[in-house]
Protein backbone atom coordinates (compact mmCIF):
# COMPACT_ATOMS: atom_id res chain seq x y z
CA UNK A 1 0.00 0.00 0.00
CA UNK A 2 0.91 3.64 -0.60
CA UNK A 3 2.26 5.69 2.06
CA UNK A 4 1.69 8.93 0.42
CA UNK A 5 -1.08 9.95 -2.38
CA UNK A 6 -0.68 13.02 -3.83
CA UNK A 7 -4.42 14.65 -4.98
CA UNK A 8 -4.41 16.32 -8.55
CA UNK A 9 -7.65 17.89 -8.21
CA UNK A 10 -9.74 20.28 -6.01
CA UNK A 11 -13.00 20.81 -4.24
CA UNK A 12 -15.19 18.46 -2.84
CA UNK A 13 -13.48 15.49 -4.63
CA UNK A 14 -10.39 16.20 -3.21
CA UNK A 15 -11.56 16.72 0.22
CA UNK A 16 -13.30 13.13 -0.52
CA UNK A 17 -10.32 11.72 -1.83
CA UNK A 18 -8.16 12.86 1.69
CA UNK A 19 -10.94 11.39 3.96
CA UNK A 20 -10.64 8.02 2.17
CA UNK A 21 -6.75 8.24 2.45
CA UNK A 22 -6.94 9.52 6.50
CA UNK A 23 -8.84 6.01 7.43
CA UNK A 24 -6.68 3.89 5.13
CA UNK A 25 -3.59 5.87 6.77
CA UNK A 26 -2.03 7.44 3.76
CA UNK A 27 -0.12 10.31 3.70
CA UNK A 28 -1.91 13.37 1.27
CA UNK A 29 -0.23 15.71 -0.56
CA UNK A 30 -2.76 18.71 -1.88
CA UNK A 31 -2.11 20.40 -5.07
CA UNK A 32 -3.68 24.34 -5.06
CA UNK A 33 -3.87 27.34 -7.36
CA UNK A 34 -3.34 30.78 -6.43
CA UNK A 35 -7.43 31.09 -6.05
CA UNK A 36 -7.39 28.28 -3.27
CA UNK A 37 -5.08 29.44 -1.12
CA UNK A 38 -7.62 29.13 1.21
CA UNK A 39 -9.54 25.82 -0.03
CA UNK A 40 -10.84 23.07 2.60
CA UNK A 41 -8.62 20.39 1.13
CA UNK A 42 -5.74 22.62 1.22
CA UNK A 43 -5.90 22.47 5.10
CA UNK A 44 -6.81 18.84 5.33
CA UNK A 45 -4.14 17.17 3.90
CA UNK A 46 -0.80 16.94 5.33
CA UNK A 47 1.30 18.77 2.76
CA UNK A 48 0.11 21.27 -0.22
CA UNK A 49 1.81 22.77 -2.72
CA UNK A 50 1.05 25.92 -4.68
CA UNK A 51 1.06 24.86 -8.46
CA UNK A 52 0.36 28.06 -10.40
CA UNK A 53 -2.13 30.76 -10.97
CA UNK A 54 -6.25 30.62 -10.86
CA UNK A 55 -6.68 29.67 -14.11
CA UNK A 56 -7.28 25.54 -14.59
CA UNK A 57 -4.73 25.16 -17.38
CA UNK A 58 -1.86 27.18 -15.39
CA UNK A 59 -2.88 25.30 -12.49
CA UNK A 60 -4.88 21.90 -12.27
CA UNK A 61 -4.17 20.96 -15.70
CA UNK A 62 -0.50 21.98 -15.85
CA UNK A 63 1.07 18.20 -15.78
CA UNK A 64 4.57 19.21 -15.03
CA UNK A 65 4.05 21.43 -12.06
CA UNK A 66 1.69 18.79 -10.74
CA UNK A 67 4.37 16.01 -11.38
CA UNK A 68 7.18 17.83 -9.94
CA UNK A 69 4.81 18.11 -6.60
CA UNK A 70 4.69 14.86 -6.44
CA UNK A 71 8.36 14.21 -7.00
CA UNK A 72 9.40 16.89 -4.04
CA UNK A 73 7.07 15.30 -1.64
CA UNK A 74 7.44 12.07 -2.56
CA UNK A 75 4.61 10.65 -3.39
CA UNK A 76 4.27 7.34 -4.56
CA UNK A 77 0.74 7.82 -6.50
CA UNK A 78 -1.58 10.33 -7.75
CA UNK A 79 -5.25 10.07 -7.47
CA UNK A 80 -7.08 12.58 -10.29
CA UNK A 81 -10.70 12.35 -8.78
CA UNK A 82 -12.79 13.76 -11.89
CA UNK A 83 -12.79 16.05 -14.34
CA UNK A 84 -9.37 17.76 -15.34
CA UNK A 85 -6.44 15.43 -15.92
CA UNK A 86 -8.54 12.19 -14.99
CA UNK A 87 -9.34 10.92 -18.63
CA UNK A 88 -5.99 12.88 -20.18
CA UNK A 89 -3.80 9.54 -21.13
CA UNK A 90 -0.71 11.78 -21.91
CA UNK A 91 -0.97 12.80 -18.09
CA UNK A 92 -1.07 9.32 -17.45
CA UNK A 93 1.47 7.83 -19.75
CA UNK A 94 3.74 10.63 -17.92
CA UNK A 95 2.55 9.31 -14.21
CA UNK A 96 4.14 5.65 -15.90
CA UNK A 97 7.16 7.21 -17.30
CA UNK A 98 8.22 9.13 -13.67
CA UNK A 99 7.52 5.81 -11.78
CA UNK A 100 4.41 7.55 -10.22
CA UNK A 101 1.03 5.07 -9.80
CA UNK A 102 -1.79 6.69 -11.72
CA UNK A 103 -4.47 5.75 -9.75
CA UNK A 104 -6.95 4.91 -12.68
CA UNK A 105 -6.56 2.33 -16.12
CA UNK A 106 -3.43 2.49 -18.08
CA UNK A 107 -2.74 5.50 -20.78
CA UNK A 108 -3.60 3.17 -23.56
CA UNK A 109 -7.11 2.01 -22.22
CA UNK A 110 -7.52 5.64 -21.30
CA UNK A 111 -7.05 6.64 -25.19
CA UNK A 112 -8.49 3.88 -26.64
CA UNK A 113 -11.52 4.62 -24.76
CA UNK A 114 -11.45 8.01 -24.98
CA UNK A 115 -11.43 7.62 -28.94
CA UNK A 116 -15.32 6.95 -28.91
CA UNK A 117 -15.06 5.78 -32.36
CA UNK A 118 -12.46 3.01 -31.16
CA UNK A 119 -14.59 2.50 -28.41
CA UNK A 120 -17.71 1.73 -30.31
CA UNK A 121 -15.53 -0.57 -32.39
CA UNK A 122 -13.71 -2.57 -29.40
CA UNK A 123 -17.74 -2.85 -27.55
CA UNK A 124 -19.18 -3.75 -31.31
CA UNK A 125 -16.45 -6.55 -31.74
CA UNK A 126 -16.81 -7.77 -27.91
CA UNK A 127 -20.90 -8.11 -28.89
CA UNK A 128 -22.24 -5.32 -26.81
CA UNK A 129 -25.00 -3.68 -28.47
CA UNK A 130 -24.10 -0.21 -29.46
CA UNK A 131 -25.97 2.64 -31.13
CA UNK A 132 -26.78 2.32 -34.82
CA UNK A 133 -24.89 4.64 -36.82
CA UNK A 134 -21.69 4.64 -38.56
CA UNK A 135 -18.06 5.32 -37.64
CA UNK A 136 -15.91 8.76 -37.96
CA UNK A 137 -16.34 10.77 -41.07
CA UNK A 138 -14.77 14.20 -42.48
CA UNK A 139 -16.20 14.68 -45.99
CA UNK A 140 -19.12 16.40 -45.95
CA UNK A 141 -20.80 14.87 -48.61
CA UNK A 142 -20.03 11.32 -47.79
CA UNK A 143 -21.71 12.15 -43.72
CA UNK A 144 -24.81 13.65 -45.58
CA UNK A 145 -24.79 9.82 -47.46
CA UNK A 146 -24.86 8.25 -44.19
CA UNK A 147 -27.15 10.76 -42.49
CA UNK A 148 -29.81 9.72 -44.89
CA UNK A 149 -28.82 5.98 -44.00
CA UNK A 150 -29.41 6.14 -40.52
CA UNK A 151 -32.79 8.63 -40.86
CA UNK A 152 -33.44 11.44 -38.69
CA UNK A 153 -33.01 12.45 -36.03
CA UNK A 154 -29.44 12.13 -35.40
CA UNK A 155 -26.76 13.24 -33.31
CA UNK A 156 -23.64 14.40 -34.01
CA UNK A 157 -21.11 13.35 -31.72
CA UNK A 158 -17.25 14.49 -31.06
CA UNK A 159 -14.98 11.59 -31.52
CA UNK A 160 -13.17 12.90 -28.62
CA UNK A 161 -16.37 14.42 -26.61
CA UNK A 162 -17.35 14.17 -23.06
CA UNK A 163 -19.19 16.68 -20.88
CA UNK A 164 -21.97 17.23 -23.04
CA UNK A 165 -19.67 19.06 -25.52
CA UNK A 166 -18.87 18.52 -29.70
CA UNK A 167 -23.00 16.91 -29.53
CA UNK A 168 -25.52 18.31 -32.32
CA UNK A 169 -28.71 17.07 -32.68
CA UNK A 170 -30.13 16.93 -36.15
CA UNK A 171 -33.53 16.82 -36.61
CA UNK A 172 -33.70 17.15 -40.47
CA UNK A 173 -31.31 16.94 -43.45
CA UNK A 174 -31.90 21.07 -43.76
CA UNK A 175 -30.06 21.08 -40.94
CA UNK A 176 -27.78 18.60 -41.15
CA UNK A 177 -24.86 20.64 -42.86
CA UNK A 178 -24.51 23.43 -40.24
CA UNK A 179 -25.05 20.82 -37.33
CA UNK A 180 -21.90 18.91 -38.51
CA UNK A 181 -19.45 21.56 -39.00
CA UNK A 182 -20.38 23.20 -35.63
CA UNK A 183 -20.18 20.18 -33.93
CA UNK A 184 -16.65 19.52 -35.44
CA UNK A 185 -15.36 23.35 -34.98
CA UNK A 186 -16.50 22.92 -31.16
CA UNK A 187 -15.06 19.78 -30.62
CA UNK A 188 -11.64 21.25 -32.08
CA UNK A 189 -11.43 23.74 -29.50
CA UNK A 190 -12.84 21.69 -26.85
CA UNK A 191 -10.69 18.55 -27.20
CA UNK A 192 -7.72 19.35 -30.08
CA UNK A 193 -9.93 16.87 -32.53
CA UNK A 194 -12.50 17.74 -34.74
CA UNK A 195 -13.18 14.49 -35.95
CA UNK A 196 -16.90 13.58 -35.48
CA UNK A 197 -19.34 10.59 -35.50
CA UNK A 198 -22.81 9.77 -36.03
CA UNK A 199 -25.11 7.83 -34.14
CA UNK A 200 -29.20 7.40 -34.07
CA UNK A 201 -30.98 9.60 -31.67
CA UNK A 202 -32.99 7.45 -29.51
CA UNK A 203 -36.10 9.48 -28.45
CA UNK A 204 -37.26 9.06 -25.42
CA UNK A 205 -34.68 7.21 -23.95
CA UNK A 206 -33.14 7.08 -20.31
CA UNK A 207 -28.86 7.17 -19.73
CA UNK A 208 -28.19 4.23 -17.45
CA UNK A 209 -24.82 3.51 -16.03
CA UNK A 210 -23.08 0.49 -14.93
CA UNK A 211 -20.48 0.95 -11.82
CA UNK A 212 -17.52 -1.60 -12.57
CA UNK A 213 -14.44 -2.69 -10.51
CA UNK A 214 -11.43 -4.46 -11.88
CA UNK A 215 -8.31 -5.17 -10.03
CA UNK A 216 -4.90 -6.55 -12.20
CA UNK A 217 -5.47 -10.37 -11.54
CA UNK A 218 -8.48 -10.32 -13.60
CA UNK A 219 -11.32 -9.87 -11.49
CA UNK A 220 -14.27 -7.61 -12.54
CA UNK A 221 -17.61 -7.03 -10.49
CA UNK A 222 -20.50 -4.52 -11.67
CA UNK A 223 -21.76 -2.71 -9.00
CA UNK A 224 -25.30 -2.51 -10.25
CA UNK A 225 -26.34 0.70 -12.09
CA UNK A 226 -26.99 4.45 -11.76
CA UNK A 227 -30.74 6.07 -13.41
CA UNK A 228 -28.69 9.56 -14.71
CA UNK A 229 -31.60 10.94 -16.83
CA UNK A 230 -32.21 13.98 -15.20
CA UNK A 231 -29.97 16.23 -17.30
CA UNK A 232 -29.65 20.13 -18.23
CA UNK A 233 -28.23 20.72 -21.88
CA UNK A 234 -26.22 16.68 -21.30
CA UNK A 235 -24.94 17.43 -17.66
CA UNK A 236 -26.39 15.20 -14.84
CA UNK A 237 -28.76 16.97 -11.87
CA UNK A 238 -30.33 14.23 -10.16
CA UNK A 239 -29.12 10.75 -10.24
CA UNK A 240 -30.62 7.91 -8.40
CA UNK A 241 -29.70 3.76 -7.77
CA UNK A 242 -31.20 1.62 -8.38
CA UNK A 243 -33.19 2.80 -11.47
CA UNK A 244 -36.53 2.86 -11.32
CA UNK A 245 -37.03 1.06 -14.74
CA UNK A 246 -34.70 -1.32 -14.38
CA UNK A 247 -35.88 -4.32 -13.92
CA UNK A 248 -34.20 -8.10 -12.23
CA UNK A 249 -33.97 -9.08 -15.37
CA UNK A 250 -32.11 -6.85 -17.87
CA UNK A 251 -29.99 -5.98 -14.71
CA UNK A 252 -28.59 -9.16 -14.98
CA UNK A 253 -28.27 -8.60 -18.57
CA UNK A 254 -26.43 -5.06 -18.00
CA UNK A 255 -24.06 -6.64 -15.74
CA UNK A 256 -22.97 -9.42 -17.66
CA UNK A 257 -22.53 -6.95 -20.43
CA UNK A 258 -21.06 -4.11 -18.92
CA UNK A 259 -18.83 -7.58 -17.39
CA UNK A 260 -17.99 -8.58 -21.32
CA UNK A 261 -17.05 -4.95 -22.51
CA UNK A 262 -14.93 -4.32 -19.26
CA UNK A 263 -13.16 -7.22 -20.26
CA UNK A 264 -12.77 -6.37 -23.68
CA UNK A 265 -11.40 -2.90 -23.01
CA UNK A 266 -8.39 -4.88 -20.76
CA UNK A 267 -9.66 -2.16 -17.66
CA UNK A 268 -8.14 -2.44 -14.61
CA UNK A 269 -9.48 0.30 -11.75
CA UNK A 270 -12.85 2.00 -10.89
CA UNK A 271 -14.77 3.20 -14.53
CA UNK A 272 -18.54 3.02 -15.58
CA UNK A 273 -20.36 1.77 -18.90
CA UNK A 274 -22.92 3.99 -20.14
CA UNK A 275 -25.80 3.10 -22.05
CA UNK A 276 -28.79 4.26 -23.71
CA UNK A 277 -32.31 2.23 -22.76
CA UNK A 278 -34.97 2.58 -24.75
CA UNK A 279 -38.76 2.25 -23.77
CA UNK A 280 -38.60 -1.34 -25.47
CA UNK A 281 -36.06 -2.45 -22.56
CA UNK A 282 -33.37 -2.50 -25.40
CA UNK A 283 -30.09 -0.92 -23.91
CA UNK A 284 -27.13 0.37 -26.23
CA UNK A 285 -23.59 1.30 -25.49
CA UNK A 286 -22.85 5.29 -25.56
CA UNK A 287 -18.99 5.26 -23.81
CA UNK A 288 -16.63 4.25 -21.07
CA UNK A 289 -16.13 6.85 -18.59
CA UNK A 290 -12.61 5.63 -17.50
CA UNK A 291 -12.12 7.50 -13.96
CA UNK A 292 -14.73 8.13 -10.68
CA UNK A 293 -17.79 9.57 -11.87
CA UNK A 294 -19.23 12.36 -9.68
CA UNK A 295 -22.01 10.21 -8.50
CA UNK A 296 -20.43 7.49 -7.53
CA UNK A 297 -21.91 7.96 -4.07
CA UNK A 298 -25.29 6.83 -4.58
CA UNK A 299 -23.29 3.35 -5.54
CA UNK A 300 -21.64 3.27 -2.26
CA UNK A 301 -25.13 4.11 -0.49
CA UNK A 302 -27.21 1.18 -1.68
CA UNK A 303 -23.72 -1.18 -1.84
CA UNK A 304 -21.85 -0.43 1.20
CA UNK A 305 -18.53 -0.35 -0.82
CA UNK A 306 -15.94 2.99 -0.41
CA UNK A 307 -15.38 2.89 -4.41
CA UNK A 308 -12.77 5.41 -3.84
CA UNK A 309 -10.79 3.10 -1.37
CA UNK A 310 -10.82 0.67 -3.67
CA UNK A 311 -9.52 2.58 -6.45
CA UNK A 312 -6.52 3.11 -3.98
CA UNK A 313 -6.55 -0.93 -3.21
CA UNK A 314 -6.66 -1.57 -6.56
CA UNK A 315 -3.83 0.71 -7.75
CA UNK A 316 -1.79 -0.62 -5.15
CA UNK A 317 -1.98 -4.08 -6.30
CA UNK A 318 -4.57 -5.58 -4.30
CA UNK A 319 -6.89 -8.11 -5.32
CA UNK A 320 -11.18 -7.19 -4.92
CA UNK A 321 -12.65 -8.89 -1.62
CA UNK A 322 -15.94 -9.69 -3.22
CA UNK A 323 -17.12 -11.07 -5.88
CA UNK A 324 -20.18 -10.40 -8.30
CA UNK A 325 -22.66 -13.17 -6.35
CA UNK A 326 -21.47 -10.60 -3.00
CA UNK A 327 -22.70 -7.26 -4.26
CA UNK A 328 -26.55 -6.75 -2.62
CA UNK A 329 -28.41 -3.77 -3.88
CA UNK A 330 -30.31 -2.59 -0.73
CA UNK A 331 -32.37 0.40 -0.70
CA UNK A 332 -32.32 3.25 -2.66
CA UNK A 333 -30.48 6.24 -2.90
CA UNK A 334 -30.94 10.26 -4.56
CA UNK A 335 -27.82 12.31 -5.29
CA UNK A 336 -28.56 16.14 -5.91
CA UNK A 337 -26.00 18.30 -7.29
CA UNK A 338 -25.69 21.72 -5.95
CA UNK A 339 -24.09 24.03 -8.38
CA UNK A 340 -23.35 27.43 -7.31
CA UNK A 341 -25.96 29.25 -10.55
CA UNK A 342 -29.01 31.10 -10.67
CA UNK A 343 -31.76 29.16 -12.65
CA UNK A 344 -34.07 31.95 -12.98
CA UNK A 345 -31.33 33.97 -14.62
CA UNK A 346 -30.94 31.29 -17.22
CA UNK A 347 -28.07 29.01 -14.80
CA UNK A 348 -25.92 32.30 -14.53
CA UNK A 349 -22.83 30.89 -12.66
CA UNK A 350 -22.74 32.96 -9.16
CA UNK A 351 -19.50 33.63 -6.45
CA UNK A 352 -19.11 35.22 -3.89
CA UNK A 353 -18.65 34.84 0.46
CA UNK A 354 -20.36 32.38 2.22
CA UNK A 355 -22.16 34.23 4.75
CA UNK A 356 -24.39 31.75 6.48
CA UNK A 357 -23.94 27.53 5.83
CA UNK A 358 -25.98 25.22 7.64
CA UNK A 359 -25.58 21.65 6.15
CA UNK A 360 -28.38 18.63 6.51
CA UNK A 361 -28.00 15.61 8.99
CA UNK A 362 -29.70 12.81 9.85
CA UNK A 363 -29.60 9.29 9.57
CA UNK A 364 -28.66 8.70 6.03
CA UNK A 365 -27.93 11.95 4.89
CA UNK A 366 -24.62 13.16 3.32
CA UNK A 367 -23.31 15.94 1.44
CA UNK A 368 -19.97 16.10 0.21
CA UNK A 369 -18.48 19.30 0.00
CA UNK A 370 -15.81 21.89 0.32
CA UNK A 371 -17.89 24.86 1.45
CA UNK A 372 -17.36 25.97 4.92
CA UNK A 373 -18.32 29.54 6.62
CA UNK A 374 -16.66 32.38 5.33
CA UNK A 375 -15.56 30.32 2.04
CA UNK A 376 -15.18 32.32 -0.96
CA UNK A 377 -16.57 30.42 -4.24
CA UNK A 378 -13.95 31.15 -7.03
CA UNK A 379 -15.15 32.11 -10.49
CA UNK A 380 -12.82 29.96 -12.09
CA UNK A 381 -13.99 26.43 -11.84
CA UNK A 382 -16.94 24.18 -11.95
CA UNK A 383 -19.91 25.74 -10.65
CA UNK A 384 -20.78 22.38 -8.77
CA UNK A 385 -20.45 23.54 -5.11
CA UNK A 386 -21.55 20.15 -3.27
CA UNK A 387 -23.69 17.05 -3.46
CA UNK A 388 -26.48 16.10 -1.07
CA UNK A 389 -26.93 12.32 -1.37
CA UNK A 390 -29.18 10.19 1.16
CA UNK A 391 -30.40 6.49 1.59
CA UNK A 392 -33.76 5.09 2.66
CA UNK A 393 -35.42 1.75 2.13
CA UNK A 394 -37.66 2.74 -0.65
CA UNK A 395 -37.71 5.07 -3.34
CA UNK A 396 -40.68 7.16 -2.20
CA UNK A 397 -38.91 7.12 1.12
CA UNK A 398 -35.77 8.46 -0.25
CA UNK A 399 -37.66 11.46 -2.13
CA UNK A 400 -38.96 12.52 0.87
CA UNK A 401 -35.61 12.68 2.91
CA UNK A 402 -34.24 14.55 -0.14
CA UNK A 403 -36.92 17.21 -0.05
CA UNK A 404 -36.56 17.43 4.07
CA UNK A 405 -32.89 17.54 3.52
CA UNK A 406 -32.80 20.32 0.79
CA UNK A 407 -35.35 22.55 2.94
CA UNK A 408 -32.54 22.10 5.49
CA UNK A 409 -29.95 22.85 3.23
CA UNK A 410 -28.85 26.76 3.77
CA UNK A 411 -26.24 28.18 1.90
CA UNK A 412 -26.08 32.29 1.83
CA UNK A 413 -23.72 34.08 -0.30
CA UNK A 414 -24.33 32.83 -3.67
CA UNK A 415 -27.28 31.48 -5.57
CA UNK A 416 -27.79 28.00 -5.76
CA UNK A 417 -30.38 25.66 -7.53
CA UNK A 418 -31.38 23.78 -4.44
CA UNK A 419 -35.09 25.04 -5.19
CA UNK A 420 -35.06 23.40 -8.68
CA UNK A 421 -33.98 20.48 -7.51
CA UNK A 422 -36.61 20.61 -5.05
CA UNK A 423 -39.27 20.97 -7.97
CA UNK A 424 -37.78 18.33 -10.24
CA UNK A 425 -38.46 15.95 -6.97
CA UNK A 426 -41.90 17.69 -6.60
CA UNK A 427 -42.97 16.70 -10.18
CA UNK A 428 -45.45 13.99 -10.81
CA UNK A 429 -43.60 12.13 -13.98
CA UNK A 430 -40.17 11.92 -11.71
CA UNK A 431 -41.93 10.89 -8.69
CA UNK A 432 -43.68 7.90 -11.53
CA UNK A 433 -40.17 7.29 -11.95
CA UNK A 434 -41.24 6.97 -15.46
CA UNK A 435 -39.09 9.66 -16.86
CA UNK A 436 -36.17 10.06 -19.62
CA UNK A 437 -33.33 12.57 -20.96
CA UNK A 438 -36.02 15.25 -22.53
CA UNK A 439 -37.32 16.07 -18.86
CA UNK A 440 -35.41 19.30 -18.14
CA UNK A 441 -36.21 20.49 -22.04
CA UNK A 442 -39.79 19.47 -21.83
CA UNK A 443 -40.23 21.69 -18.45
CA UNK A 444 -38.80 24.52 -20.85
Amino acid sequence: MFSKLLIANRGEIAVRIIRACKEMGISTVAVFSEADKTALHVSLADESICIGPAAAKDSYLNMASILSAAAVTGAQAIHPGYGLLSENPKFAALCEKCNIVFIGPSSDVIAKMGDKDIARKTMRAAGVPVIPGCDVIDDIKEAKTEADKIGYPLLVKAKAGGGGRGIRLVNSADEFENAFMTASTEALGAFGDGAVYMEKYLSPSKHIEMQILCDKHGNVVCLGERECSIQRKNQKLIEESPSPSITPEIRKKMIDISTKAAKAANYTNAGTIEFLFDTDGNFYFMEMNTRLQVEHTVTEMVTGIDIVKWQIRIASGSKLSFKQEDIKISGHAIECRINSENPRLDFRPSCGKISLLHIPGGPWVRFDTALYQDYVVPPFYDSMIGKLIVHANTRSEAIRKMQAALCELVIEGVEHNSELQMDILSDDEFISGNYFTNFMAKRG
